[in-house]
């Protein structure tokens, strides 16, 4: 039984990844989500249902168009593949409660800004103002890692997270003079609203532990020059999902230690 739920999340991690590489696609653009539909952006012909099975298509066309032959983004295979694992990561650690479709609501979300700003290098105000506003009201509600005791803690924990992400980043954005975007310290704002406290502060430690780690080695190996921007919102997002994940278990281990 357990298997087969397992497959169950990972196919819908699949489907919903479709609809996440739309978005990735057309946020940027200012195009709608749903007019015109799904189409070849070199031929602008319309695909068909077996154009758009996520992963198969794509590997049983060889990462082409069926009817232009004009390549298709390896992102897209990638953003499928990733979402069905983390799909299935998610049912795994939640199992059937009611915290799991907040999770993978969240697992989404980020991998939408995650894509679009590793891409664009851009973490859209149309994606996190309505989703701060999304994640304080499930606080409301839900607390996700910390045993329920009331709705003012709830929100508490909420607010004091998204105050932790912002303040912090904010004052990275100010010491850095432009070496981070305001983008991020909305982000991380976000994040803090999402995790709540004290996980706040496993997701950040663990975004800057990675965007440090990846500009040390893009910079040492020259794939990246000193004067090029490096996005850092594509690790918070990594370091907010796997927070989402194991961000209790993490926290349990490092107190542990002492």
């Amino acid at each position: 039984m357990e298997a087969g739920f397992t497959v169950i999340f990972v196919l819908l991690g699949m489907i919903i990844a479709s609809f996440l590489n739309v978005c990735a696609d057309r946020l940027p653009a200012g195009q709608s989500l749903v007019y015109p539909p799904s189409h070849c952006p070199a031929c602008s012909r319309r695909l068909a249902v077996k154009d758009l099975i996520p992963v198969f298509s794509y590997l049983w066309l060889r990462g082409r168009c069926r009817y232009c032959r004009a390549p298709i983004p390896r992102r897209v295979l990638w953003v499928e593949i990733a979402t069905a694992a983390l799909f299935g990561l998610a049912y795994w650690q939640y199992g059937l409660s009611i915290e799991l479709p907040i999770i993978l609501f969240y697992i989404s979300l980020f991998m939408v800004i995650l894509v679009i700003d590793l891409e664009h290098g851009l973490i859209l105000n149309k994606i996190v103002y309505p989703a701060l506003v999304v994640a304080l009201l499930l606080s409301i509600f839900f607390t996700i890692f910390l045993p329920q005791v009331g709705i003012v803690p709830n929100i508490a924990r909420a607010a004091i997270g998204g105050g932790i992400g912002f303040v912090v980043f904010f004052l990275i954005v100010i010491v850095s003079r432009g070496g981070m975007g305001f983008g991020d310290v909305k982000l991380a704002a976000l994040i803090g609203l999402t995790t709540g406290f004290p996980l706040v502060v496993v997701a950040l430690l663990m975004g800057m532990i990675l965007g440090g780690l990846a500009a040390v080695i893009l910079l040492g190996f020259k794939i990246k020059k000193r004067k090029e921007a490096i996005p850092f919102g594509p690790f918070l997002a990594v370091a907010a999902i796997a927070t989402l994940l194991w961000g209790s278990d993490i926290l349990n281990w490092y107190l542990g230690i002492f």
